[in-house]
């Protein structure tokens, strides 16, 4: 199982990462796009980097506009896998 990180990692890594909140045990982001089609785009470029890492982003979408929250939830909180796959969405995104 992945390692908690710290509050102080935590504040540290998201504080590298443009666009991204942290929000309690969780690391967000929000994409808006053109429409509804665009968006969906994006969630599908988001496929193969959660598969290779086995880690997978919770999604929300709401038409032109994707939410991805991310958390490992078998360790109950920030680690960090979040943090790199964080990284890579940054930069589909």
């Amino acid at each position: 199982m992945a390692q908690l990180l710290t509050k102080a990692e935590i504040q540290e890594r998201a504080s590298g990462l443009s666009g991204w909140t942290v929000e309690g045990n969780e690391l967000q982001t929000t994409h808006k796009f053109k429409d509804f089609v665009a968006a969906i785009e994006f969630v599908n470029k988001l496929v193969e980097p959660a598969e290779s890492a086995g880690h997978h982003p919770d999604i929300e979408i709401s038409y032109n506009k994707v939410k991805v929250t991310l958390t490992t939830h078998d360790a109950g909180g920030l680690t960090q896998k979040d943090f790199d796959l964080a990284t890579v969405i940054s930069q589909i995104g």
